[in-house]
């Protein structure tokens, strides 16, 4: 399962907040990491979410291209099936 960038970006400013407000040195270290981790595996989930989205437009765009009217499925084909394409 991938995450989601939102679900990254959340991670990611709890980590930010964690790391200003810690006490302890090594809790600010390791928050720190956290969230510049977070950070990154965001850009590479919004990366991921903007592929799928161009994918899904370009499959979209394709789908609509290749349906064909009703005017013109009922003109491609004849009613005897031996005789192959209807002529126009």
């Amino acid at each position: 399962m991938e995450p989601s960038s939102t679900l990254c970006r959340v991670q990611e400013a709890y980590h930010r907040d964690r790391a200003a407000n810690a006490i302890l040195e090594n809790v600010r270290t390791v928050a720190g990491k956290a969230a510049k981790a977070w950070g990154l595996e965001a850009l590479a989930a919004e990366l991921r979410e903007a592929r799928r989205e161009r994918t899904r437009l370009i499959g979209d765009m394709a789908n609509i291209q290749q349906t064909p009217s009703i005017e013109e499925e009922e003109g491609l084909f004849s009613e005897n099936p031996d005789r192959g394409f209807a002529k126009p």
